[in-house]
């Protein structure tokens, strides 16, 4: 008789109670899968990883304290095998490619469906990388694409403030005439058509930040 296969043991990080609670509830209905654990900052995940011993940790991008990817890059220092599942309610470019970078081995929003989170626990504890169609499509076009100059990353922050060109010259001591050209670059490396798209396009990839 072939024994069963082992349970996938799950150790959850979040610091909201109720979305911890709702995961164990909707995860352990699965008998193939265990919450082991939960903690609520990132700086507790290595000691809790430590003593529980899970297959997978599920991560928060966004916690108190460290974020969800610096706990991510702490804990594979501690254990370069840790397999860590992002999960998160944001889909920046910038942060994936950061947890990514951190040692994760997959990353899913929260707006996926349950058997979309089982499917990629599962594949995250056999140690295959886990990302969206639509995720995985868009870091590899940033990867192929025209690449953002320091210098048009600061005329698409002062074009998310608001500035105008001639603002925009003022503040970076250059003529007019070199902001149009900058504008036109980013247009074209953007793949929009105006200053409101590529706003919206560089946030969306996590160019500019919403707070700049």
């Amino acid at each position: 008789m072939t024994p069963p296969a082992p349970l996938l043991t799950v150790l959850i990080v979040d610091d909201h109670f109720v979305v911890r609670s709702g995961l164990v509830a909707s995860l352990e209905l699965d008998e193939t899968l265990a919450v082991s654990g939960e903690v609520e900052r990132g700086e507790d995940v290595v000691a809790a990883y430590a003593r529980l011993k899970p297959r997978v940790v599920l991560m928060d991008l966004q916690l108190p304290g460290i974020s969800g990817v610096a706990a991510t890059a702490a804990l594979r220092a501690h254990d370069p095998a840790a397999r860590v599942l992002m999960f998160s309610t944001f889909a920046r470019d910038d942060e994936i490619q950061a947890a990514l970078e951190a040692g994760a081995t997959g990353y899913l929003q929260k707006s996926a469906t349950r058997d979309e989170l089982l499917a990629a626990l599962h594949a995250v504890a056999q140690g295959k990388r886990h990302l969206s169609a639509d995720i995985a499509r868009r870091l590899i076009a940033q990867r192929l694409g025209p690449v953002i100059t320091p210098r048009e990353r600061e005329i698409l922050a002062l074009i998310a403030a608001g500035k105008a060109n001639k603002e925009i010259a003022s503040q970076l001591e250059v003529s007019e005439d070199t902001v149009k050209r900058h504008v036109s670059h980013i247009l074209e490396k953007l793949d929009v058509n105006d200053r409101a798209q590529a706003t919206a396009e560089a946030i969306r990839r996590g160019i500019v930040k919403m707070t700049e």
